[in-house]
């Protein structure tokens, strides 16, 4: 029996054989089909390459559909939360000029950066409690409560976004993390049994926070919002920076270097701020959602997975460490087979990153427009009170001993 002849196609590497005999034909279509896969566009697939190409490229481009597909990550994420990031070191110039002029005792004073209160969370959920227990907002930081609350709506509505489109650290953490991989060629991940308790610390920390701030009486949650040390917490959290011991230089330099080589070091083993927000995204109806007919099993979504979760293997990301990155969303080779969903209605990946800006911009205008953002503590207070920070006064209260000098000082 001869062999059946086969005639070039026109593409160089297929062939169409008219002579399979039917029996063949029926084998064949009784065979399972394999999933379609339907690739995404992307520059390295235009043949032109020309401005128009280049043009309607960019979209692909900022979902992180291009590039190495082991390096994919969805860049309009990185963009917004690099504004985020940029926005903090200009607030913190500014900031850094009005303690000068503070210092100096130079009246009026520029304008207060008020956006520093950020990373003041402690005393934003102090305010909150406080918020409930008034029945108004204090004026000493109302700006560090607004963005507590609007961290938390965030994680309520769009998982643990905050910390993967706004948190600054998060953004150094992820670029020393990528200079880790680009110096050496990878990121190392302890073994699980060493991970699973690692990962158990930023919730002890979370925890003996929560605790301390619930357990509080009213009166000393009020005394405590009112005491010399929280009125000036802000510029106190700055001269922790400019004027770290040895202590903190160490700590600082090993977090930084540990970062390189494990990737979100400090935000998956650390952060008590992370660990609140992940419980509150369990409540959220935002999931990443994986169709299991459509999906390849290529594990590139395991891979991307800053929280390092198993997203090939379920139908339905409920861990409180997602942060909503969207990066097994970009990474993944076929339309459709992974993607946002909320409730049960799926999400642009735009409309997700439309969301999370607009909740945190919503927060902010609406503060403003209150008057629920500013301090109201007067410029004359704030110069006779950064003058004398060094004082054991502005020791935090209840831990500060007669005559101890203040931490920083020398």
């Amino acid at each position: 029996m001869g062999v059946p002849s086969c005639t070039e196609n026109s593409h160089p590497t297929l062939r169409t054989c008219p002579d399979v005999p039917r029996e063949a034909d029926g084998q064949i279509s009784s065979m399972k089909p394999l999933p379609t896969l339907t690739p995404r566009r992307g520059p390295d697939a235009s043949g032109s390459g020309g401005p128009a190409e280049r043009s309607r490229d960019l979209p692909a481009w900022l979902a992180g559909r291009t590039g190495r597909k082991a390096d994919r990550t969805f860049r309009i994420r990185l963009l917004v939360q690099g504004a985020f990031a940029l926005t903090c070191v200009l607030l913190g110039i500014q900031f850094a000029r009005w303690v000068g002029a503070a210092r100096v005792g130079t009246l009026p004073l520029p304008a207060r950066p008020t956006g520093v209160e950020g990373f003041l969370p402690i005393s934003g959920l102090m305010g909150i409690l406080d918020w409930v227990y008034q029945g108004s907002l204090n004026v000493i930081h109302p700006a560090a409560t607004v963005l507590v609350l609007v961290a938390i709506a965030l994680a309520l509505l769009l998982r643990k976004s905050f910390c993967s489109w706004v948190c600054p650290v998060g953004f150094l953490s992820e670029l020393l993390a990528r200079f880790g991989r680009w110096s050496f060629g990878r990121n190392f991940r302890p073994w699980k049994w060493l991970d699973i308790p690692l990962r158990s610390l930023k919730y002890v920390l979370m925890g003996f926070f929560v605790v301390a701030i619930l357990t509080m009486s009213r009166e000393a949650l009020t005394d405590f919002l009112a005491s010399p040390y929280n009125r000036v917490a802000d510029v106190k959290m700055g001269l922790f920076f400019t004027d770290m011991g040895k202590a903190g230089t160490l700590v600082m330099g090993t977090l930084v270097v540990g970062s390189v080589f494990i990737h979100g070091l400090w935000c998956r083993y650390l952060c008590p701020y992370g660990a609140l927000l992940g419980l509150f995204s369990w409540a959220s109806p935002t999931r990443i959602r994986r169709d299991a007919d459509a999906c390849i099993s290529c594990g590139l979504c395991d891979k991307a997975c800053m929280a390092r979760l198993p997203v090939s293997s379920r139908s339905s990301i409920l861990s409180v460490e997602c942060t909503g990155c969207l990066d097994c969303v970009a990474v993944c080779p076929v339309q459709g087979a992974i993607g946002v969903q909320v409730g049960h209605r799926p999400v642009a990946p735009l409309a997700y990153a439309a969301g999370v800006v607009g909740l945190f911009l919503a927060g902010y205008v609406g503060a403003r427009a209150t008057g629920s953002w500013e301090s109201a503590i007067a410029d004359a207070e704030y110069v006779e009170r950064i003058q004398g920070i060094r004082s054991s006064e502005y020791g935090h209260p209840g831990m500060e001993g007669p005559g101890q000098p203040m931490p920083g000082t020398r």
